[in-house]
């Protein structure tokens, strides 16, 4: 059996990433920094506000100060909350996984999203008493793809449970820089093509479709199988 389960949350629970990509135009194009959804899909999912803010602004040369930084995040923020706070769509499955799963095992969530973006949606999905633990971007110094998130995350939940391991936790991810920052803490990925195709996501121990009918009640040493 798996020690711990941890979810990430944009492209595993909601697909909240037009959100996010709206509320960065919202505030980047009358900088004259907007960019198109192609772009985004490209170089930005799996990246925190910060990297992300970043990256826009090296990319077009421009510098970008800690002051700056920090209120175009703020903006962002109110922007994205504005965006969802009319309601969002679960993916197929992962609501039932999550409750099924959070009565036997440790669960955690792991999201590159502050957690003022997180904590809104999931209160609108049912879900915010389900996690034992949370780590968001605003708690890490370095977010994914680095294996700051995931190392936290495994941290926390042995508080609570000694018994939790690195090597025998799950996290379950949609983009390479989620594997990337699980995988760099020693834990194995169950990937989703929620939002790459299998190709991009092979660095993951396995990779499923969907996660309606996933059933993690096997070894951990066996891929999660779906019914």
């Amino acid at each position: 059996m798996f020690s711990a389960v941890i979810f990430d949350f944009d492209g595993i629970i909601v697909d909240t990433e037009p959100a996010h990509y709206e509320a960065f135009q919202k505030v980047l194009a009358p900088l004259g920094l907007g960019f198109p959804w192609q772009d985004y899909l490209d170089g930005f999912l799996g990246l925190d506000d910060r990297d992300a803010f970043r990256k826009v602004f090296r990319i077009e040369g421009r510098p970008l100060y800690d002051a700056e930084l920090d209120d175009l995040i703020r903006l962002k923020g109110l922007a994205f909350t504005d965006m969802v706070s009319a309601g969002v769509t679960p993916y197929p499955g992962v609501v039932e996984l999550i409750r099924a799963l959070s009565v036997r095992l440790p669960v955690a969530l792991c999201s590159g999203a502050r957690r003022s973006d997180v904590v809104p949606v999931l209160a609108l999905l049912g879900l915010a008493g389900s996690f034992d633990a949370m780590v968001t971007a605003d708690e890490v110094a370095a977010s994914k793809p680095d294996p700051e998130s995931y190392r936290t995350a495994v941290a926390r939940l042995r508080k609570i449970f000694p018994a939790v391991d690195a090597s025998t936790t799950l996290a379950i991810e949609d983009t390479p820089a989620g594997i990337a920052s699980a995988t760099g803490a020693g834990v194995k990925v169950l990937a989703v093509t929620n939002s790459y195709p299998r190709e991009r996501l092979v660095e993951a121990t396995w990779i499923v479709d969907s996660l309606c009918s996933v059933d993690l009640s096997s070894s951990s040493d066996a891929p999660p199988a779906c019914a």
